[in-house]
Formats: C-alpha cells, sequence, structure tokens
C-alpha cells in the first residue's frame, strides 16, 4: 500500500499502540494471585480491522487508495477505505483508540502510566485487563461478573474466548488456587531458540 499525495496531512504516519511493560503484566497476575482472581484470556480476530479510521488520517479524514495488485483499474473510480488495514502505518493506533474507546464507555481507567491495562469496579468487584494489541488478560474474582464483562467485550469485538489464562505472549502460566501461587514458564521459548540453533 502507497500513500498517495499530501504528505503534511493528519498523522497517517503514527503508527503506534500502546502496550503493557512486562512489570505491567506480572502486575496483574501477582494482584490476580494475590486477590484469588480468576484470570481469562481472550483472543480479538483481526483486531486492526476492527479498529475505525482516525479523523486525522488521510485527507479529510479519507484514506484512498489504488486497486490491489492483479485487479484490473477502472479509471471512473477511485477507492476509500472505509476501516484500517494490516500494512497500513496508522492500523495499530486505530485498533487501540477504538478498543479504548470501548472500555471507556464500560467505565475502565488507565492504569497510572500504562495505557493498556486497565481497572474498573462493577457491582463492587474489581476487574483488572491487560491488552497486548489483541490479546487480553481480564482478571476478576467474581465469576459471573468477569462472564459477563468478557461477553460484552466480545459482542463490541469479533474474537474468542480461550479460557483460563494458560498461555500469553510466549509464556506459560500455571495458576494452583488452593497453595495461592502462579508459576511463569518460558521453557517452550527457550526450547525453540535452542532448537533454531541446532541444540
Amino acid at each position: 500500500m502507497k500513500r498517495k499525495g499530501a504528505d503534511e496531512v493528519g498523522d497517517y504516519d503514527d503508527a503506534f499502540s500502546p502496550v503493557p511493560a512486562a512489570s505491567g503484566f506480572r502486575t496483574i497476575l501477582s494482584l490476580a494471585t494475590q486477590l484469588d482472581m480468576f484470570t481469562d484470556h481472550v483472543d480479538i480476530s483481526q483486531a486492526f480491522v476492527q479498529g475505525e479510521l482516525l479523523p486525522g488520517d488521510g485527507f479529510n479524514g479519507n484514506v484512498y487508495i489504488s486497486s490491489p495488485p492483479g485487479y484490473e483499474e477502472d479509471s471512473r473510480y477511485i477507492y476509500r477505505l472505509l476501516k484500517p488495514l494490516y500494512g497500513m502505518p496508522s492500523a495499530a493506533r486505530a485498533w487501540h483508540t477504538t478498543m479504548s474507546a470501548f472500555l471507556e464507555r464500560e467505565g475502565c481507567e488507565t492504569v497510572g502510566f500504562e495505557k493498556s491495562v486497565w481497572r474498573v469496579v462493577i457491582d463492587g468487584h474489581r476487574i483488572l485487563l491487560g491488552a497486548h494489541i489483541d490479546d487480553f488478560v481480564i482478571a476478576c474474582a467474581n465469576r459471573p461478573v468477569l462472564d459477563a464483562f468478557r461477553k460484552r467485550l466480545l459482542e463490541a469485538f469479533e474474537g474468542t474466548y480461550e479460557g483460563p489464562l494458560e498461555h500469553y505472549l510466549g509464556c506459560e502460566i500455571t495458576r494452583d488456587h488452593i497453595a495461592g501461587t502462579t508459576t511463569l514458564s518460558q521453557k517452550h521459548y527457550a526450547e525453540e531458540i535452542f532448537r533454531s540453533y541446532g541444540f
């Protein structure tokens, strides 16, 4: 995809989507362990194309593209995007802005300097949420409240409930609710690296 015309218009080239630092993810797991919270994993499908184009994108809020390779161009038409596309520099930012707007409508607020770690209290129960682009960790001590929140998230965005958190960003997570412990391991990831170097 190539950008055409008016290079100085808008913030089309801003290509960021905040993600939690490793310490933010570990803090969510630490609090979930300490407060005996359930932790669920949700994966949003094709997150970038579920975002909304931002007013500052393109020319007067519109992004125009050439026809795809192999498609016969018809000079009578111009192609205006209705949604961000993968490969578009601002797609990650558009997704984060769309996702943030949903979470704010749900009453969530970001935690400190972490723009992808959220918290909200619903019916007296605290929910913690970490969003690494399209992978969500959601923690709450009350299962029905957690299930209802997760359901609203998956009604707003197409995705899948991956079940209780067991794998996240290359980490294997083992919870023991009776002992009150959470163990993180990157054994599989380390083995893959060793294998790639012939060990």
